[in-house]
């Protein structure tokens, strides 16, 4: 991977700790040379975000606020900033659902709390990719990728109105790959099956999901941050150049299966 994002800029949303898919899919692309922004979340996570991005030599690291149109025009103006007025990559790794909505029934989703998740977890990519287009069409094109999750097409007991949310966001998804493709811009999915992060225990049951996926998937074995890594890193290079619009899913299988 060594040189493969040499002279890429990108901006990476969803860092959170060491842990994070984000946090993987970010060393992947500093490994490869990429000049890489973060943005982080409020003041608990501010000092561990920017202690990552220091490792890899970040030129900028700055809070947003996804749900709010004036800080994320802010950002990608730091972003056109920090490189030059381009843009070549962007990591959306952002979801939120209230606690309390994943633990009880999905049909007692009060209403600001359902808009809430689709918010934070879908509208965001459009807003990012909305603010990202001019600098990535003057970069010649660029590479977006989101992470989804299967619960967007099944049910998933627990997973609730985050699932209503990841399926806004896999269509979301198809209709920005449509509207930019124009401009070069790919728009692309990660569907990760059960990946230990901080994001991830405040759904109930997930050791059970972890087990399942163990148990009945064709490989019969977990995945890791580092394999969305791999994966992040294919859909953003060169290697995926016509692929867009589409779900690439590391689940060690799991989705393909009927039971």
């Amino acid at each position: 991977m060594a040189g493969a994002f040499e002279g890429k800029r990108g901006l990476v949303l969803g860092v959170a700790n060491k842990r994070s898919i984000a946090w993987a899919i970010a060393r992947r692309l500093a490994d490869g040379g990429a000049s890489l922004a973060f943005t982080y979340q409020g003041e608990r996570i501010e000092s561990t975000v920017r202690e990552l991005a220091a490792s890899i030599d970040s030129p900028l690291v700055t809070e947003c606020d996804v749900r709010a149109d004036e800080d994320v025009a802010r950002v990608f103006g730091e972003v056109g900033e920090a490189f030059g007025g381009e843009l070549d990559l962007l990591v959306h790794s952002v979801a939120f659902a209230a606690a309390e909505d994943l633990e009880g029934r999905f049909t007692d989703t009060p209403r600001d709390r359902f808009w809430l998740a689709v918010d934070v977890s879908a509208y965001s990519l459009v807003a990012c990719a909305r603010a990202a287009e001019p600098l990535m069409e003057k970069a010649g094109g660029g590479s977006i990728v989101t992470m989804t999750y299967l619960g967007g097409e099944r049910a998933v007991p627990h997973y609730n109105v985050m699932g209503v949310a990841k399926a806004t966001l896999d269509a979301s998804v198809r209709y920005l790959a449509w509207d930019l493709g124009a401009k070069n811009i790919r728009v692309n999915a990660i569907s990760a099956g059960p990946v230990r992060t901080l994001a991830a225990r405040s759904i109930a049951g997930f050791t059970t999901m972890e087990d399942i996926v163990e148990e009945r998937s064709p490989l019969r074995r977990h995945i890791t941050a580092d394999d969305v890594g791999s994966a992040a890193a294919y859909l953003l290079g060169e290697g995926a150049g016509n692929v867009t619009g589409t779900t690439l899913y590391v689940d060690s299988g799991y989705h393909a299966m009927g039971m």
